[in-house]
């Protein structure tokens, strides 16, 4: 089938490769004009790992393409919208313009061929009926397809769904969602109506986003009862009707998705005079969280004039190079607004993507070690594999305290003179 794919985000890029992978033909269309020169050329424009690979994989055998131009709609059989819906300034609200431009853009350039458009960005309930209305054709069905990627392991969820929810009110467009998704077992493809499809998205973010507040409050009650979260999570996840996933507790939720599909689910409620009180105290909670962790970070170096913390993790979570809404820049943030103090920071790939949100407001290093020279105390924030097992030789002979402050309890073991303090254990 002849795929085409408006935008090369997080959800676009990994998508199209995804499709490529099963044998479709794809172009991906972005109106950056560097990013399509890049991707063209092999370059990566996003950390994911595997997407290099693939990237050039089907550039060589010619099954994926990137264009500035909506003109390769007129040969597609489907056309995927995967633009960004990010939230409103000042307003809980999703910012649908890049759907509608997409959209508008799209009606543009349709023939009497027919085609299947299908909306794979998160948004609101009725999205898909606004759309139907701005493309107005006979030809054209609208359906809504959400993404349920996680990033850092998009594309093994792109070829290991847990459920492909596809919201459409045409036999015609499902008996094409079905050829386009062939490669999948039949029991993954969920049919529903469009509005529903869309609710489900917001509605199983926010439900993830309430258990990880959840345990992180569990996690303060064990600090000041002397219970183990480790073990209470444990406990927690071995019941089946609950599930051991997103049980672990940390410094708060973050991402392109939790916090502004929480708050876009919230605004969808509020429109409809509904109250939703788990989701509100959610949302409250963990904005909370960023700064009770930071609170809790200067409490260790509060009798130290001009202390130096050392930073490990920028990114919101292992595996991608994101920092929108991460809690490690939300934290620093809390931190330098309270004190006079010195921060040095390392990741694996967020460096470059945290320093446009920092600027020159703290150090960025590329050596973890080197990172932590004359540091008065090293807090956690972000779980990469390569935090779980540190050489604390090597930290002694660089830090000036031996102090260590993991908020996502991953460090697996210590040793010389060091002191841990973890999340959820006294």
């Amino acid at each position: 089938m002849n795929v085409v794919i408006i935008g090369t985000g997080y959800v676009g890029l990994p998508t199209g490769l995804g499709f490529a992978e099963l044998g479709h033909d794809v172009v991906c269309v972005d109106i950056d004009n560097n990013k399509v020169d890049c991707l063209n050329n092999g370059k990566i424009t996003l950390y994911e790992e595997g997407l290099e690979d693939l990237l050039l994989k089907h550039l060589q055998s010619k099954k994926i393409f990137f264009s500035t131009s909506y003109g390769c709609i007129k040969n597609a059989d489907v056309v995927i919208i995967a633009v960004g819906t990010p939230q409103q300034e000042n307003s809980g609200k999703a910012n649908l313009s890049y759907i509608y431009d997409a959209a508008k853009q799209i009606s543009n350039h349709l023939d009497d061929k027919y085609k299947l458009i299908a909306i794979k960005s998160t948004v609101p309930v009725g999205t898909s009926d606004e759309v139907e209305k701005i493309i107005s054709n006979q030809n054209v069905d609208i359906i809504s397809l959400p993404e349920f990627l996680r990033e850092g392991y998009a594309l093994y969820d792109f070829f290991n769904p847990d459920r492909i929810i596809v919201g459409s009110n045409s036999d015609k467009a499902n008996e094409l969602i079905k050829k386009l998704y062939s490669s999948f077992c039949g029991e993954k493809l969920i049919f529903v109506d469009r509005r529903s499809s869309e609710l489900i998205k917001y509605a199983s973010n926010s439900f993830l986003a309430m258990k990880i507040h959840f345990i992180n409050e569990m996690a303060d009650l064990c600090e000041k009862t002397g219970a183990d979260i480790k073990d209470v999570a444990l406990g927690i996840g071995l019941d089946s009707r609950i599930g051991h996933k997103f049980l672990n507790p940390g410094p708060g939720f973050g991402g392109s998705c939790f916090p502004k599909d929480t708050l876009a689910l919230q605004s969808i409620a509020e429109s409809y005079n509904v109250e939703l009180s788990l989701l509100n105290a959610t949302i409250n909670g963990n904005q909370k969280r960023f700064k009770d962790i930071a609170n809790r970070i200067l409490e260790f170096v509060k009798d130290i004039d001009y202390p130096t913390i050392a930073i490990y993790g920028l990114a919101f979570k292992n595996g991608t190079d994101d920092c929108r809404q991460s809690p490690s820049i939300g934290i620093i943030k809390h931190i330098l607004n309270k004190r006079n103090l010195k921060i040095k920071a390392y990741d694996l790939k967020a460096l470059d993507n945290a320093k446009e949100m920092l600027g020159d407001s703290i150090g960025y290093f590329s050596d973890k070690y080197e990172c932590v020279k004359d540091a008065d105390l090293l807090v956690v924030l972000t779980e990469w594999d390569e935090f779980k097992e540190l050489d604390f030789d090597k930290l002694e002979q660089n830090m000036k305290a031996k102090l260590v402050y993991d908020c996502r309890n991953i460090v697996k073991s210590i040793s010389g003179n060091f002191k841990i303090y973890k999340v959820g254990k006294q």
